[in-house]
């Protein structure tokens, strides 16, 4: 976060660690409803929050009193919406989002839509509002509002399917896209091989991905694969922004694996 004359501008650290070959891992927000979330990501390591508005009931407010609580933690809040309407992603930016992840872009015209509808003039064509969270409401031209909050903002497409895997050249070369993301669940059941992420063609997807997003200096991304061998051979080829596990999915675990201790003693 900076200070500058006028404002307080939250930083998208995010974006910082990816333009800097950095992981961004990310934890995926299910389950939770409360202000405190980012507190608790950050009090495990994560980079950002990935507020799943696709898969779940969470409603709009919900999100945003998330995304503003974020903005001082240096977790960087970023939200997956339910659909490629322009409203869906307009109103979180509004309330406190730094970033909006598209689920199932499969052509470059559907991730020009996605930077139109989340980015302002002139590379979008996003409506201007009064003050945001992001720049501490502060009166700042709308010149500078735009620029700052353009140049803060993460524009994540996802690739679920075997056309958008095909189109990933294509997809990459959009000015404005930040990240394609592969959803590999979704991918591989496409594919007709749900849940066999070590597949030839899932690791052949991911290279594709990842050749495309180095050609026009963008940032693959890895969502849907937690095993850890897995992992690491996907970040080993080049993923970058990671999605580390929801915290239904952290629950699960560490309350099974407490269950069984507590088994064993009997």
């Amino acid at each position: 976060m900076i200070n500058s004359d006028s404002s307080f501008v939250v930083t998208n650290t995010v974006k910082q660690l990816l333009d800097n070959g950095k992981l961004a891992v990310g934890m995926g927000v299910r389950q939770g409803r409360t202000a405190d979330t980012a507190r608790v990501a950050k009090a495990c390591g994560f980079d950002w929050l990935f507020i799943d508005m696709e898969h779940n009931s969470m409603d709009i407010d919900n999100a945003v009193q998330m995304c503003v609580s974020a903005l001082d933690t240096g977790v960087t809040p970023i939200v997956r919406v339910p659909s490629h309407h322009h409203f869906h992603a307009t109103r979180l930016l509004d309330g406190g989002a730094m970033g909006v992840i598209f689920p199932h872009v499969d052509t470059p015209e559907q991730a020009r839509e996605a930077v139109l509808n989340c980015r302002f003039p002139p590379i979008g064509n996003r409506s201007i509002p009064g003050g945001l969270p992001q720049l501490g409401f502060a009166s700042l031209s709308q010149a500078e509002s735009c620029d700052l909050c353009n140049e803060n903002l993460l524009v994540v497409v996802m690739l679920e399917t075997e056309q958008a895997i095909n189109n990933a050249d294509a997809i990459a070369a959009v000015e404005g896209v930040d990240v394609l993301l592969i959803g590999s669940s979704d991918l591989a059941a496409s594919m007709g091989i749900p849940g066999d992420f070590n597949h030839t063609k899932i690791e052949a997807a991911y290279l594709t991905v990842i050749s495309a997003c180095h050609k026009y200096n963008k940032h693959p991304g890895m969502g849907g694969i937690y095993e850890n061998q897995l992992m690491e051979k996907y970040v080993t080829q080049g993923a970058r922004f990671l999605l580390g596990g929801s915290d239904l999915s952290f629950i699960i675990s560490a309350g099974r694996d407490r269950k069984n201790f507590l088994d064993g003693l009997t």
